[in-house]
């Protein structure tokens, strides 16, 4: 059997009981190491052990989505340029939103939150845990989402258009060796040259479909890549990429997908106006990045990210939760004077 094999069949009891909606606990303590490190996007944080993590995270959203399923289109498995062995897997929770979670209001309608989880293996346990849940995607979903509107296309983003994310096989190395050329080819536009310098056709697909997190959205090819995230996201922060010391990716491959987690794995100053709507504050923050790339030869055909913007937010002294709580005030089973739900 071989190491990815091995891992997948590991984590196979922990997806199954998310996808049935049993014996998730038992699961976790099978999966996990009793101080395993569970990073966990914002505001759930980070805790340590399968039973805090039980609690902090899974049990609150059980409890507000109780028929949850687990849906994964990708789960790939590999070694990092460290040696270490990371298994991502991303796909959807989906479910009837019959009870608030993070005082996001109850629809009682199909809820769909997309989810980014890198597992770090030693032996056949997980001893580490970094994940983003899109919790604006949800907000969204809910009709309370405080902010700027997506200049993308929001939408329940597909799994990979082959239908082969469950079945990937192979070594992928020389996946991962394209994909880190690429983003090295990327960091030279703006400070040094145009868009040219990206040399995007040598990389990336034409037919290409970039999935972004909910608040930035989806993008088709690479006008609508530049257009809908990058011009806007390099505008505001140009020094993006310039502070490799100070953050860790991890990237991993199998066959003809490859993948980068990190805690954070990008730095950079907000000195322009326009991301996200928000104004240029000078300052600088980090994000924690969870991607996937499916390659059609050597060209990236589909790319899957998740940024944890609540995060981001945060460090900028921003709480759109917090925002939305104001407009639970005016809504039925919210405390008037907090915002809110009421037990």
């Amino acid at each position: 059997m071989t190491e990815a094999l091995r891992v997948k069949t590991a984590f196979a009891p922990f997806a199954t009981a998310l996808r049935d909606g049993a014996g998730l606990r038992a699961a976790m303590d099978g999966l996990f190491t009793p101080d395993a490190i569970f990073h966990l996007c914002h505001p759930i944080g980070d805790v340590t052990g399968p039973e805090a993590a039980h609690a902090r995270a899974f049990a609150p959203l059980l409890t507000a989505i109780p028929d949850l399923e687990r849906r994964d289109w990708i789960v790939i498995a590999g070694h990092d340029q460290d040696g270490a062995l990371w298994l991502g897997a991303g796909g959807h929770y989906m479910g009837t939103s019959a009870k608030p979670w993070l005082d996001i209001p109850a629809t009682g309608h199909l809820v769909a939150m997309r989810y980014h989880e890198f597992f770090r293996f030693e032996g056949a346990c997980v001893v580490e845990m970094q994940a983003i849940w899109d919790i604006p995607e949800v907000m969204m979903q809910a009709g309370v989402w405080p902010m700027a509107p997506s200049l993308g296309r929001e939408m329940v983003v597909p799994g990979p258009m082959t239908q082969d994310g469950l079945t990937v096989q192979g070594d992928g190395t020389a996946t991962v060796a394209l994909v880190m050329e690429m983003l090295t080819a990327m960091k030279r536009h703006p400070l040094h040259g145009g868009p040219e310098a990206m040399e995007m056709p040598r990389y990336w697909h034409p037919r290409m479909n970039w999935y972004g997190p909910a608040g930035i959205g989806t993008a088709r090819g690479m006008t609508g890549f530049r257009n809908w995230h990058q011009i806007p996201f390099l505008a505001a922060m140009p020094d993006r990429g310039q502070y490799p010391g100070q953050t860790k990716g991890h990237f991993f491959g199998q066959g003809k997908y490859a993948a980068v987690t990190g805690w954070p794995n990008m730095r950079q100053t907000l000195s322009g106006a326009g991301w996200l709507g928000l104004p240029p504050t000078g300052q600088q923050l980090t994000m924690r990045s969870l991607d996937f790339w499916r390659m059609e030869g050597k060209l990236v055909r589909e790319n899957w990210v998740l940024v944890d913007l609540l995060d981001a937010f945060a460090q900028l002294g921003t709480d759109p939760l917090a925002r939305m709580r104001e407009f639970n005030k005016a809504r039925h089973g919210f405390d008037p004077e907090t915002g809110a739900a009421l037990p």
